[in-house]
Formats: structure tokens, sequence, C-alpha cells
């Protein structure tokens, strides 16, 4: 089950909040629990057993993974070392035996939540957890579960000992949940048609113009379809009373590979940072060290979202091209230009995405042949591009409207509007009828 379906909008969701609301206080995790358990089971119930074994043993784990006499250190160095390798383990065991087809729903999110948890009890940020009712809860909370945004326990820890559940924070969780179901249904699902028809096309048959449209295409599919689960993901939280972390702030408005990803997924490029990149060194030990540490973090981002070549091949270039800013970056006259920076940005980083996007990688190979007009294009001219254009250039150019500040300044401005209200209203329900009429798609990173 996914938030933009119609069991979810139709049936889960209002009954799961009649129920949480009636709920007393004191009972309203583990009714959330059931809630987020009764979510996964609905999605994929073959892999639920695993799910809850995990949190059962992670929660034993952290209780004896608090600082202990010197006597005893060796012991809970012992179980944390087998503790991170079992889970790790584990992970790359599903990774590599089937590929996302073969992965259980949201365990790359589970997992990376479950290792910061006993990480930060382990280096003494963060106290353990007595209560498994909350740990539990911490881990299953179906709002993020299956695609984040990765929080920390002690990010959401207030929210488990005390939150209130009231008709403000219904409301505003409200809105923003449609506008995450918007960005998914009218702009991801819409705009993703284009790269779909080229898909099956069949690269060697389109132009250099459509080949770079389609790249586009695919830019603004994953980024609206995951910019919307994660909205609907913090919509979700507030309507219960939890705040969680925002996981985008308009990367397309970048100036750069380094800073579209500190804009983009930026919880899981804050993982990455806290437990791997600064324990390594970071940036503290000279350049050479600093460029290592990158080439480790990028091509564990990578693993992350696959064990295929081509996610290494997407976290190679856009390793280059991180170390290439950082040297550029100490030229003056760098600083001082204002729409360069931005070009690139929306030169490379399509590029980047057809390398995360093909996983074959000879059919990669031609298509990026065919981005850089290095591989001859259709006979007859560039009618494909045209024809693509005519179809949906309204729809790329509302999508790439939709990147700047423009549409979150003209909400931000509204929100408390009736006429917002109401207009939200007509959207929520225009999404509902399109999904009637069409189905739903899966979201993209429910795959990772």
């Amino acid at each position: 089950m996914i938030f933009s379906s119609i069991e979810f909008l139709l049936w889960f969701l209002p009954i799961f909040l009649i129920v949480y609301g009636i709920t007393p206080h004191k009972y309203r995790n583990l009714t959330l629990l059931i809630g987020s358990i009764v979510f996964y089971a609905m999605g994929d119930a073959g892999n639920l057993a695993p799910l809850m074994i995990s949190i059962l043993c992670n929660y034993f784990i952290g209780l004896h993974l608090a600082k202990r006499s010197p006597r005893t250190l060796w012991r809970k160095r012992l179980l944390f070392v087998t503790a991170l390798s079992i889970n790790i383990g584990i992970l790359i065991w599903f990774k590599c035996r089937g590929g996302s087809a073969g992965l259980p729903l949201g365990i790359s999110f589970y997992t990376f939540q479950i290792l910061s948890y006993l990480i930060d009890v382990y280096r003494g940020d963060a106290d353990r957890e007595y209560s498994f009712l909350k740990f539990a809860t911490y881990v299953v909370m179906f709002p993020k579960l299956i695609s984040g945004p990765i929080t920390r326990y002690g990010e959401v820890k207030d929210s488990l000992y005390n939150r209130t559940f009231t008709m403000q924070g219904l409301e505003d969780g409200m809105k923003l949940f449609v506008l995450g179901l918007a960005a998914k249904v009218l702009l991801a699902d819409r705009v993703g048609i284009l790269w779909h028809e080229v898909q099956v096309t069949g690269f060697e048959s389109i132009s250099t113009p459509l080949a770079w449209l389609a790249a586009i295409a695919y830019s603004m599919e994953i980024y609206f379809d995951f910019c919307g689960y994660s909205l609907m993901a913090m919509g979700l939280g507030r309507m219960l009373g939890i705040e969680l972390p925002r996981n985008f702030r308009r990367p397309y408005m970048a100036r750069g590979v380094r800073d579209f990803y500190r804009r983009w997924h930026m919880t899981l490029g804050q993982w990455f940072c806290r437990y791997v990149y600064i324990p390594l060194g970071g940036s503290r030990r000279g350049e050479l060290c600093t460029i290592f540490n990158l080439l480790v973090v990028w091509m564990l981002t990578a693993f992350w979202h696959g064990a295929g070549w081509n996610f290494f091949c997407w976290g190679g270039l856009l390793w280059i091209c991180i170390v290439l800013e950082r040297q550029l970056g100490r030229l003056k006259f760098v600083h001082k230009m204002k729409v360069l920076p931005h070009i690139y940005l929306w030169l490379i980083i399509p590029v980047s995405w057809m390398c995360f996007a093909i996983t074959d990688l000879s059919q990669l190979q031609v298509y990026l042949d065919k981005m850089m007009w290095l591989a001859p294009g259709i006979s007859g001219g560039y009618e494909d591009a045209w024809k693509a254009l005519s179809t949906y250039g309204g729809l790329l150019a509302v999508s790439g409207l939709a990147c700047t500040p423009a549409i979150e300044k003209l909400y931000d401005y509204g929100k408390d509007k009736i006429l917002m209200k109401i207009l939200l209203a007509a959207v929520f329900w225009y999404c509902v009828w399109r999904l009637i009429l069409e189905g739903n798609n899966p979201f993209m990173y429910f795959s990772f």
C-alpha cells in the first residue's frame, strides 16, 4: 500500500485517524505501532516477521550498548561491532541477492535508522530506550517507514514521549500532504510518461534533442516523486503531532553538484556525513584524504541505492564533479559567477540521472552517446523532439516553475486563507479522480 493509492487515501488513513484521535494519549504509541504494522503488512506481509525480529533484537542490543565500566568495555565493543556487522550484512545480502525486486519494503531506510540509534547509544550521543513500545514505534511508524526521511532517534524521541493531536496540527498536516500528493500524481506521474515512452521506443531510435528532453523529464519525475513522498510523510507526521525533518530544499536551484546534494535527500546525506565522512576524518586531514573520504561516501551511497554497476557509475560521476568543484572553488573568479554554475548544474544532473536510471551499461552508453551527439540520430531530423515538446512542453514548464521558490512562496502567502483551503481540497479530489481513472504508480524510491 502506498500513500498515493485509493486504499490509503479513502480507507486506511481516515480509519486510522479516527481511531488515533479517540485513543487516550498514553495509548497512542500503541495505536501508531499497530497501525504501522498493518500498513506494512498490506504492502509486504512476507517480510513483516524479519522486520519485527530485527526490531526486537536491536532493542535488546541497544540496552547493552550504554556506557559501562572499563572492565566490560571490550564486551560492549564486541557487541557493537557484531550488531553493525549483522545489520549491514543483512542489507548487503538483500541488495546483492536479487536487486530491487528482492528487497523487503523499506529495508534500506529502517536499517539506517536502526544503525543510527545503535551508533548514537554506543557513542553516548543518545540514551538507550528502555521502552520496547517506543523503540518499535520509532522504527516502524508508517509515515517514514518505507521511504524516509531517515530520522535519528533523538529527532523524534520527545514526540514519542509527549505529543498532542490537535485540529490545527491535523489541518496543517493535511495541507502538506495534499501538496505532496499533487507533486506525485499531477507532476511526477505525468511528466514521467515521456521518459517511459522513450524507453519503449528504444534509445537507438531517438534524436539527441529528444534524449535531452527525456532526461529532463526523468529528472523532474524522480524529484517530484520523492519530494512528493517526503512532503506527504511530513504531513502525516504533523497530523499525528510528530515533526519529521525536511528532505529537500529546492535542489534544482543549487549552484553545483555539491550544493545540489546538500539539498537533495538531505537526511541520507546527513547520515553519511555523520556516521561515515566525519569518522573517516572529513576534510581535516588534507586534500588527498578528503578526496578519498568523499570517494568512500559516494561509493557507499551508490551501493545504498543498488548493487548494479550503473549506480556506481552514477556515484563515480558525482564524486568526480564534486572533487573538481572543490579545486575550482579555490579560484576567486568562480565565486563571482552567477548564472554559469546553474547552467552547469542543469547540464550535468540530467546526465547523472541517466546513469542512475538505465541499469544496462550497454544501453547506458547508447543513451549517453545520443545525449552527447556521439551517435547518429534518426533519419528525418528532430521531428520526434518537436512532437514530444508539443505534448509535454507545458508540463515540463510547470514542473520547472515548481522547482523554484515561486510555488512555495505563493503557498506560504495564502496557506491560512480560505481560498487556499478550497483550492487544496479541490486538488485532493482531483488527484483522487485521476487515481481512480488511471491507477497509482509506486514511488520510485520504494525499490531502494
